[in-house]
């Protein structure tokens, strides 16, 4: 029993903590990230999955990945350089300012991102047993909170 419902009943106390506690359980169990890990050979952890991710959309130099993500300089430089050794990203010449790098995704970064994006967004099958009655319910409710 959790502690947002009462003592001695099953009915929440606070139903919407009792709902979002519910949720975070969920996600929690359905944590994808050891199986990321074993598929590509490396953790997405410390910001470097974040990054991954933005780059799929356009190339980012340093600054502008720092500034994204609220880390400082050298960290964007960390994160980059893991991302590099692995071959998934490089550093390209920016075509208006020499002094700059563009990062971005190279063949490998691309299929990576890929790989992930069906590891991730792969249906739970508590969520697929639902039936697409209750999902669509679900999935209104859901839409009421964004």
């Amino acid at each position: 029993m959790t502690a947002a419902k009462q003592a001695g009943g099953d009915h929440p106390a606070d139903p919407a903590a009792y709902a979002w506690a519910l949720m975070q359980q969920f996600v929690s169990d359905q944590n994808r990230h050891e199986e990321l890990r074993e598929t590509l050979g490396f953790g997405l952890g410390a910001g470097r999955g974040k990054v991954l991710f933005q780059l799929r959309q356009d190339s980012l130099t340093l600054t502008q990945i720092a500034d994204a993500n609220g880390f400082d300089a050298p960290y964007a430089t960390l994160v980059v350089d893991k991302l590099q050794a692995h071959g998934l990203v490089e550093r390209r010449p920016h075509p208006e300012d020499g002094r700059r790098k563009l990062v971005a995704l190279t063949d490998a970064g691309h299929a990576a991102v890929a790989t992930a994006d069906a590891i991730l967004l792969r249906t739970p099958h508590a969520l697929a047993d639902l039936g697409d009655d209750v999902a669509r319910r679900l999935a209104d409710l859901l839409q009421r909170l964004q």
